[in-house]
């Protein structure tokens, strides 16, 4: 059962359109994730669905409800914002009981609300502290626990780890799943950061210039992306995209790259000779050496080294291409720029789309 069913929503600023015909739905007690890059108009959907904005068209429900007559406050609906947003003059335990006291909720049970929520976020040894005497963590879970204490049936969380550092943001993350997990709440997380999205959402809605173009689990996102874009989205490293031209030749189908002939026989249904397509495979799909079980073999050029801990990003020229490999650490160790390897690319792995549209070839 689908908690939030927007459909076909429009948002316009002036002459610029911030969301163009987008629709998507959460099911009840799901992690999704709205992924984008900024301008996207994630920021706006979230504000649209909390009664922040008013739609130029489409409509928003939420447990069956039409939100588009709904007061703010009537929506039963949290949203916590890239800024922490605490009130800096009242201390943490106010700051999580001021909800409540305008709500006209009880004193004993705001009490309690307060406590418990506090002890969920590992927070009660700050609730007579200031904001300011916080540390960053200390902010955000205060921020969360403001939103939960009113215990919403839907949370919108936008952007919320963007001012925190690396070691912050894996910690708010685990912190955000554990949250779900405990309390079964319906969350929509909107964010740019790929490994935020992939590594917290139970779906993935990506979106593009103010829609969502696919929606899947993490995985079948980097398994099966619809088009360039997605797949560019998708996936750290990136994914190169290598042009070349289908050829037919011997009653089969080929993929001609600038450094050589690659069979294609896989999507040979879809294709035809002579058109241009984008080749494309992963980083960690780009194998160190030869081995003619997994596709065919190459030289190649290291022209760069980037350690980035147990894993090492070689960037290679492949006869006049520019590729990226990525290796484990131990087997880069010995690799340095101006080396010359061969690389086999894994064609169980790769992936075709027509050049013109980008739209991948199954």
């Amino acid at each position: 059962m689908s908690d939030l069913i927007v459909q076909d929503v429009v948002k316009r600023f002036g002459r610029v359109t911030a969301l163009d015909g987008m629709s998507f739905d959460v099911r009840e007690g799901e992690f999704y994730c709205l992924l984008g890059p900024s301008s996207a108009g994630k920021t706006t959907m979230l504000r649209a669905i909390s009664g922040l904005e008013r739609l130029d068209g489409g409509t928003i429900s939420v447990g069956g409800r039409d939100m588009a007559a709904m007061p703010i406050q009537g929506r039963g609906i949290a949203m916590i914002f890239q800024t922490f947003a605490l009130y800096p003059h009242l201390t943490v335990r106010q700051n999580f009981s001021y909800p409540l006291e305008r709500a006209g909720v009880a004193s004993s049970e705001t009490s309690k609300r307060v406590g418990e929520t506090a002890e969920l976020l590992r927070v009660s040894h700050t609730l007579d502290r200031l904001p300011s005497t916080l540390s960053g963590g200390e902010q955000q879970r205060v921020a969360i626990g403001r939103a939960l204490i009113r215990r919403p049936k839907l949370l919108l969380l936008d952007e919320p780890l963007t001012n925190l550092d690396a070691k912050l943001r894996h910690d708010t993350r685990a912190e955000f799943k554990r949250l779900h997990r405990e309390l079964g709440m319906t969350m929509l997380y909107a964010t740019p950061d790929q490994l935020e999205a992939l590594t917290m959402g139970q779906r993935v809605g990506v979106m593009q210039s103010g829609r969502v173009v696919q929606v899947n689990t993490p995985r079948s996102l980097y398994a099966a992306p619809m088009n360039t874009y997605v797949a560019g989205m998708v996936g750290s490293p990136a994914i190169n995209l290598v042009k070349g031209r289908v050829t037919r030749r011997n009653g089969g189908y080929f993929v001609e790259l600038p450094f050589g002939a690659l069979p294609a026989d896989h999507w040979g249904m879809h294709l035809s000779g002579g058109e241009q397509v984008l080749y494309g495979v992963r980083p960690h799909d780009v194998l160190l050496g030869h081995e003619p079980s997994r596709g065919p073999g190459f030289d190649a050029v290291v022209h760069l080294t980037e350690p980035l801990g147990d894993v090492t990003l070689l960037d290679l020229e492949v006869g006049g291409a520019a590729m990226k490999m990525a290796l484990p650490e131990e087997r880069a160790a010995s690799i340095g720029p101006g080396t010359e390897i061969q690389v086999t690319l894994s064609a169980a792995d790769a992936h075709l789309f027509h050049a013109e549209t980008g739209v991948r070839i199954a």
